[in-house]
């Protein structure tokens, strides 16, 4: 099922989300939809807090980045062949390499990007839909999708990285996202 995703200015979006266990109800049902609407709505990755859950919970195609990209820009991130993966519970271990900048969206805040400087490397200890338990580490576009969907679990937006100056430059763009006005081709809910 299609769910729609939470606009800026929802109190959700700001809140740390809670660990779930295997007893969370309906929680195969809920990895399912977030997966469709992540697609439905062109998105590379999607955290619980996006579809009003606050819970520690997203999902990450990274996969489908790398693939379109073009070869000389696939020699920018070796060894990143992308993630088609859930994430439960999800706690940052370790952040390493430099910090790079990229030019990011958020479905919760459409139609702005801006470029955010992140670390290369993250290693992240996590439960997969099965609840295994799993320490890895990712790099390159794959270690910024999964550190954009966690800051969703953490309470934090892309645009928090921004300097005050250009926070400033947004802010009409910002309010018109959290009063609804903004047209976009999938669902959304405005608080």
């Amino acid at each position: 099922m299609i769910l729609p995703i939470v606009a800026y200015g929802n109190p959700v979006l700001r809140k740390v989300a809670e660990e779930i266990d295997q007893q969370y109800p309906g929680l195969e049902a809920l990895i399912d939809s977030m997966w469709e609407t992540m697609y439905a709505s062109n998105g590379v990755g999607l955290a619980a807090p996006q579809i009003n859950k606050a819970i520690r919970l997203f999902v990450v195609d990274s996969k489908q980045i790398i693939e379109n990209l073009e070869d000389d820009e696939k020699d920018q991130y070796p060894g990143d062949e992308g993630i088609t993966q859930v994430f439960i519970n999800a706690h940052i271990k370790t952040l390493e390499g430099a910090l790079w900048s990229y030019n990011e969206g958020c479905l919760s805040i459409p139609k702005v990007r801006e470029d955010v400087k992140r670390n290369e490397t993250v290693t992240i200890t996590y439960q997969d839909e099965n609840f295994k338990q799993h320490t890895r580490t990712f790099s390159g576009i794959t270690a910024r999708v999964i550190l954009h969907e966690y800051d969703h679990i953490e309470g934090k937006l892309f645009i928090d990285y921004l300097p005050p100056l250009r926070k400033k430059l947004i802010k009409g763009k910002l309010n018109d996202i959290s009063s609804g006005k903004i047209r976009v081709d999938y669902k959304m809910s405005f608080q």
